[in-house]
């Protein structure tokens, strides 16, 4: 199961096991999307708040924004608004 806005690790999967020669240029362009969707989703959820699965998922992916702040609460910083 993936968390809200996230790609499912199944999806994932799938995309990365169909090789590329057998993809349409459709896919392709959906995969590049749907990855950098999951990428930018991964950086702006906070990982306290991913589910267990999600964490596994981003830690193999490559996603994983190692307990870094959101992005919210890095702009909230920059600005002196943060909790920091």
């Amino acid at each position: 199961m993936s968390d809200t806005g996230r790609q499912s690790l199944s999806d994932k999967a799938e995309a990365k096991l169909k090789p590329d020669s057998e993809k349409s240029t459709t896919e392709h362009f959906g995969d590049m999307l749907k990855g950098k969707s999951d990428s930018a989703a991964s950086t702006a959820q906070p990982q306290s708040e991913k589910s267990y699965s999600q964490k596994i998922g981003d830690t193999f992916s490559g996603n994983s924004n190692n307990d870094q702040p959101s992005l919210t609460q890095k702009a909230k910083n920059a600005m002196g608004m943060g909790d920091n």
